[in-house]
């Protein structure tokens, strides 16, 4: 607080007020602070510290000059005493408040008080816990008050009445030539308030190489605190303290609230967004896409936050850095992608899934490719070029051609999941010769093209980038794949069911020959057999289509041995031992479609009927 106008005090006086409180030489001075006791000796020191400076320029007798000179020295380290101590008795630990996030629609009017536990920004598994925490004054004798600034939330981290006196010390040591000290302290006493912040919020001290050496399940956890924790950084701890830098300095000089700003800022700024530049420089796999877009994403929304926060020229190369940061995110989003193509067209596993199940790849790219579906706002920013899939008639049998003017329209995103889904089906149609069932290929690829298809369908974003014209191309490859399954299992078997070949021509019989009609019997019953016991093991995962492609089946064999037995059974029946031939009744095939493509072995010997 400044003294009243008008009041005066004498040189002499002033003096002896200084020395009074000399704590090198004063018991009183050693054991008190001044701003913590009576108002009135606070303005009768700054009025004698007041006194001294004026005196400076007017006292010519040189054993006065150096009175004066000694105690202005000594004052100016009483005041950066008293700086330092009301800096530390009204710095209290910031922490978590359950009011709305800075970047959220609405904030909470409302003042918070302090009191509560420290803040729990550690990864437990809910994403979105701590994304709306903000921190709070700690010291409940003092309320809050914000400033909004679009999505940042200052807070009033020292009381009013304190800012008054710390102005009114910064003001005297200023202008008396102790600018340096002023800084030094303040921003010592302000850093260690930052550090503690940083601690509270999980913020580690570590250098890029330390960062770059973690495991990545370390540092997925890492990048979710540290965008919780980067928000709450740059909306509130450095706005925070840029304000107080201003409350305290704005006015007094030329730039000095920005270079206490700086000074308290700098480091634990430089330590903040060291983390994510070490996340943007690293190694590239599949994996880091989502948590780098996720890093990309956050950073890009507190971009214009740090241009407020950090916008005057001292503060240019914070700006710079965050920015490159972006820069290198992009970068590595759009490499892991471009790479991840690649790796899907080379992945090398030659080992048959067992039963012509879903391939783990399929499952695994169209998972991926699902995902990056949700982030499809930012890679349409990010991706402006087409996939590079090389020559479309450079007769390349490694990799799949792929015609661009089908796709006219689509945003180079969507060509790239297209581009992804077509060297998928490549590579699957490669793995699907290490079959050595024709049946077995088809089967395969309908399962995983129909897996292809499902996910389409069920992602709204995803099927809105691929297109209902692609979809349908897909929709139809699965369906030729079990057309094809169809023809290679069931013509061989339904072939044993014709006519052709069984009728004698000029016999006095019934005009049936019963060895070639046994015969055909046993043969078809052993084709049956052998399909059974085989595509039992087979696996269709997807219930649906299980069901309608055993449909199907039924809807060809049933009638056709239906018929079959119709117009031969009597035949076989008047002859000897007929259930050596007609083994299966209708309704027993009709039970054994049903044992297929479940994916375990069946007993040996059909379900048969009661004899």
């Amino acid at each position: 607080m400044e003294p009243p106008e008008g009041a005066k005090i004498e040189l002499e006086e002033a003096e002896e007020i200084i020395l009074r409180w000399d704590s090198t030489a004063s018991e009183e001075g050693r054991d008190k602070m001044i701003f913590q006791g009576d108002r009135l000796e606070v303005d009768r020191y700054l009025l004698a510290v007041d006194q001294i400076q004026r005196s400076i320029s007017s006292v010519s007798i040189s054993d006065d000059q150096s009175k004066v000179n000694s105690a202005i020295q000594i004052a100016m380290a009483r005041l950066e005493d008293e700086f330092r101590n009301i800096l530390l008795i009204h710095t209290s630990p910031i922490e978590t408040d359950s009011l709305s996030d800075p970047s959220s629609s609405t904030h909470s009017s409302s003042a918070a008080s302090g009191g509560g536990g420290g803040a729990d920004f550690e990864d437990d598994g809910d994403d979105d816990k701590d994304d709306d925490e903000l921190l709070r004054r700690g010291d409940s004798s003092n309320s809050v008050s914000y400033r909004s600034t679009s999505s940042i939330r200052e807070i009033d981290l020292i009381p009013s009445d304190a800012v008054i006196d710390l102005r009114s010390i910064a003001d005297r040591m200023i202008s008396a030539g102790y600018l340096r000290e002023c800084i030094q302290v303040y921003g010592s006493v302000r850093k260690s308030a930052v550090d503690s912040s940083f601690r509270r919020l999980g913020i580690e001290k570590l250098s890029i190489g330390d960062i770059q050496r973690l495991e990545w399940e370390q540092l997925e956890a890492k990048i979710r605190r540290w965008i919780r924790a980067a928000k709450v950084c740059i909306r509130i701890v450095f706005a925070s303290e840029k304000k107080l830098c201003e409350q305290i300095f704005e006015g007094i000089g030329t730039a000095i609230d920005d270079a206490c700003f700086m000074e308290t800022v700098k480091g634990p700024a430089i330590q903040l967004f060291n983390f994510a530049e070490a996340i943007s420089i690293s190694r590239r796999s599949p994996e880091k896409l989502f948590k780098i877009l996720d890093l990309h994403d956050a950073l890009m929304d507190l971009i214009p936050d740090i241009d407020v926060v950090f916008e005057s020229k001292s503060s240019e190369s914070i700006r710079i850095q965050a920015a490159e940061i972006l820069s290198r995110l992009a970068e590595a989003a759009r490499g892991i992608l471009s790479e991840f193509e690649n790796a899907v067209l080379r992945e090398p596993s030659r080992v048959a899934v067992p039963g012509g199940t879903i391939h783990p790849l399929t499952r695994y790219v169209m998972n991926y490719i699902s995902l990056i579906s949700d982030y499809k706002q930012t890679l349409n920013e990010l991706i402006v070029s087409k996939p590079s899939t090389g020559s479309r008639y450079s007769g390349d049998p490694t990799t799949p051609d792929m015609e661009f003017a089908e796709l006219e329209g689509k945003t180079p995103l969507a060509l790239h999941l297209i581009w992804i889904i077509v060297i998928l089906q490549f590579n699957l149609d490669g793995k699907s010769k290490h079959y050595k069932d024709a049946s077995l290929v088809h089967l395969f690829m309908m399962n995983n093209v129909h897996y292809i298809v499902q996910k389409v369908k069920g992602s709204p974003e995803l099927r809105e980038m691929i297109g209902d014209d692609y979809l349908k191309k897909l929709t139809g490859k699965f369906r030729l794949s079990a057309t094809n399954y169809q023809r290679a299992t069931w013509v061989r078997v339904l072939y044993c069911l014709r006519d052709e070949g069984l009728h004698v021509s000029g016999s006095f019989s019934s005009g049936v020959s019963k060895s070639a009609l046994r015969e055909r019997f046993k043969t078809f019953n052993a084709m049956f057999e052998e399909v059974h016991r085989t595509q039992a093991t087979w696996l269709v995962p997807d219930s649906q289509l299980r069901e309608e492609l055993r449909i199907s089946i039924s809807e060809k064999l049933i009638p056709a041995y239906r018929s079959f037995l119709g117009r031969f059974r009597n035949h076989i029946e008047s002859g000897k031992h007929p259930e050596n031939y007609i083994k299966y009744s209708v309704e027993d095939l009709e039970n054994a479609v049903l044992d297929f493509f479940e994916g375990y072995p069946v007993s040996q010997h059909l379900r048969r009927r009661s004899q």
